[in-house]
């Protein structure tokens, strides 16, 4: 805008300079007039920079850097050139072709998608403008390899089992923490960090499919071991229940006793059908008793 200020000042000049050598050239004179007018117009222009909202700018005047500047219109000199950066959150979606590549613990490899909500402090912005440059340069330089490289640090201190089912909230967590505290220092404010997916490379998951395998082949096994030592226990106390019943019978049962219940049984028999009986045997067997309606 200031090159167009100093254009425009100088065709307001040369048509000045014509229209009076030329005094019939009245349009000569109106047109300095009116590139004159133009040129101070972009003059006062190129002074004023507006910092839109949600933005912080870094004016650079010759080499030096000078103090942020917040939103609104600021007075600045011509020769001052302003880099913004926006305040406004700004996703770092580690995915895709950027998917970070972990081991853990035990060796095994995973891939990780993770997203990285980030934010410049406006207080920050000189810093952040001689370290990187550039919002794009912020991201490239600062906080990509800065996460990709806790993240790998990480998932390398928990099992594989850990790393992408029971501890996926503690890590994500642990990850976050990490972040912010290796980027706050540099003005840059981390508010979120999400950890999208695990999923664990080709040789990985057959290891997981095996060991799924050979635990539900153990839980079988176990199970089946535990039903024959229930069953053989019942069949045990079963069998101890039988054996003291039959002692217990054996040891009750004398020949009087043998002798009162065929009595016993005679006598019911008796009261409902004519029957007679007989010895059972010699010597005071047990009798037998014949219902004497049959042949």
């Amino acid at each position: 805008m200031f090159v167009l200020f100093i254009l425009l000042v100088i065709a307001a000049v040369v048509l000045y300079v014509v229209s009076r050598g030329n005094s019939g050239r009245r349009g000569l004179k109106i047109g300095a007039a009116a590139a004159l007018i133009a040129g101070l117009f972009a003059g006062i222009t190129s002074c004023v920079y507006v910092v839109s909202a949600y933005e912080v700018g870094v004016p650079v005047t010759f080499g030096k850097v000078d103090s942020p500047l917040t939103s609104g219109m600021h007075l600045r000199s011509p020769f001052t050139s302003v880099t913004t950066f926006s305040t406004r959150p700004v996703d770092l979606n580690l995915s895709d072709k950027d998917v970070v590549e972990v081991r853990s613990s035990q060796g095994g490899v995973m891939y990780v998608e993770v997203t990285v909500k980030w934010a410049v402090t406006p207080a920050k912005a000189v810093e952040l403008y001689r370290l990187a440059g550039s919002e794009g340069a912020i991201q490239q330089r600062l906080v990509y390899p800065d996460s990709r490289e806790i993240v790998r640090n990480v998932f390398a201190r928990y099992t594989s089992e850990q790393g992408y089912a029971s501890a996926r909230e503690k890590i994500n967590t642990e990850i976050g923490d990490l972040i912010k505290e290796r980027l706050a220092p540099r003005g840059i404010d981390v508010t979120t960090v999400n950890l999208r997916n695990v999923k664990p490379s080709d040789s990985l998951q057959d290891q997981i499919d095996r060991k799924i395998q050979q635990e539900q082949a153990t839980e079988r096994a176990t199970e089946a071991a535990r039903t024959a030592k229930a069953e053989a226990e019942r069949r045990r106390i079963e069998a101890e229940g039988i054996a003291k019943a039959n002692k217990i019978l054996n040891d009750s049962l004398s020949d009087k006793v043998i002798m009162n219940q065929c009595i016993e049984a005679f006598r019911e028999a008796a009261a409902k059908n004519p029957v007679y009986a007989v010895p059972c045997g010699s010597g005071g067997g047990t009798p037998v008793i014949v219902d004497g309606t049959k042949r």
